[in-house]
């Protein structure tokens, strides 16, 4: 019934054989348990890396404190042919938000007439001469300047206030009476603040504007 090796050698070569096919096995599972480690370490680092960033994106809030349109040269707003040609708004960062690099940001300016992708221009480069202008901003920049001792290009404290500028004469051809739009700030974690401008039905004999 059963096979009987009479031959040592016979014998010395299965057991060889086997050892063979055993170190095999283990190395085979080595092999695959440090894959499986790899594998495991690597998901680990992601999850790690998204939980990051979407706290960030969550955390890292922009708040505007105010805003308000009015001309470039400070005539009523009545008088012009576009109305609003520049916003203002004085803006901060949310309670519990890391620092804000506002060189980093977007603004997405959206309106009926225009959706428009803005980006950041170093406010000493904003200027007519020596002096700042933010006229002289083109369709696709904003610009940002400190108010008192806060920095020009990031929110650092929850005390910074910082005046974001947008030459609205040239992103949307002016905003007139009763116009509207929608600003998307998005800063470098990706969090996303969305301010909905909305221009009063008349101007009356004002120069500046809430909106």
């Amino acid at each position: 019934m059963f096979e009987t090796i009479a031959n040592e050698d016979d014998r010395g070569q299965v057991g060889i054989g086997t050892l063979i096919v055993f170190i095999a096995m283990v190395l085979v599972a080595a092999i695959a348990a440090g894959v499986l480690i790899n594998t495991a370490g690597s998901l680990q680092s992601q999850a790690s890396d998204t939980g990051t960033e979407t706290q960030e994106a969550v955390a890292n809030q922009i708040e505007v404190v105010h805003a308000v349109g009015e001309t470039h040269d400070g005539e009523e707003l009545s008088e012009t042919d576009d109305g609003i040609e520049q916003l203002s708004m004085t803006i901060m960062r949310s309670a519990g938000a890391d620092v804000i690099d506002l060189e980093s940001m977007t603004v997405q300016y959206t309106s009926a007439e225009t959706d428009q992708t803005l980006t950041h221009e170093d406010s000493d480069d904003v200027e007519d001469g020596d002096e700042f202008d933010p006229s002289e901003l083109e369709e696709e920049q904003f610009t940002t300047v400190g108010i008192d001792d806060s920095e020009d290009n990031s929110l650092t404290n929850s005390e910074d206030r910082v005046q974001l500028l947008i030459n609205v004469d040239e992103v949307d051809d002016g905003l007139g009476e009763g116009d509207s739009a929608t600003l998307q700030l998005v800063d470098q974690s990706g969090a996303q603040f969305t301010y909905g401008v909305s221009v009063p039905a008349t101007f009356g004999n004002n120069h500046v504007v809430e909106v």
